[in-house]
């Protein structure tokens, strides 16, 4: 079981615009010649900011169109917010607060021994990895900049604490997708 950030970025490392758009990372290429489909197959769990949350009701779900969307996810879903937030019907989608620990334990359990995808934002993983959570970070990166944006992880790692490249693959002519093992620190 890993906890992993699995995410798409620029090549300036931005998530998403300052206003939370995605526009950027649709024209670059088809989420199924991603190693996506194969990821989320051994995903138990997964956890996501408010901001994310609702880019997917904007965007995936549509509420409040004629024709609304599913949930796209069968896994429970743990967001994190200090706000209330509407909840998708009939979905497993589970609204908390606070420290990341003892969410990440309910997590756990709930994967049942299957992987658990930090889906966003970055500054929710940061979280994770502050708390000595976070194993894996598999960025697929881009070909295009943003200059400003939502940054993919808001965290100063370097030194005995820098990641460890694990592969860099081609991803069409759009995207490099780079997997970094997070080392753990000696008790």
């Amino acid at each position: 079981m890993k906890t992993q950030y699995y995410t798409a970025c620029t090549l300036d490392g931005f998530i998403a615009t300052e206003d939370d758009s995605l526009e950027w990372l649709f024209p670059l290429g088809d989420l199924n010649e991603t190693s996506y489909p194969q990821f989320i197959t051994g995903v138990g769990a997964l956890a996501m900011g408010s901001a994310t949350y609702e880019w997917m009701l904007r965007h995936v779900v549509r509420l409040h169109t004629a024709q609304p969307g599913q949930w796209p996810y069968t896994q429970p879903t743990w967001v994190f917010s200090g706000r209330v937030l509407k909840p998708v019907p009939g979905a497993d989608i589970r609204f908390v607060r606070g420290d990341v620990r003892p969410v990440h334990a309910q997590m756990q359990a709930a994967a049942q021994g299957r992987n658990i995808w930090l889906v966003g934002g970055g500054d929710l993983v940061g979280q994770f990895h502050d708390a000595g959570l976070l194993d894996e970070i598999i960025a697929q990166v881009g070909s295009v900049t943003l200059g400003k944006g939502k940054p993919l992880l808001p965290r100063r790692i370097a030194g005995a604490d820098a990641l460890q490249l694990v592969s860099a693959t081609r991803v069409g002519p759009g995207f490099a997708e780079l997997r970094y093992e997070v080392p753990r620190k000696a008790p």
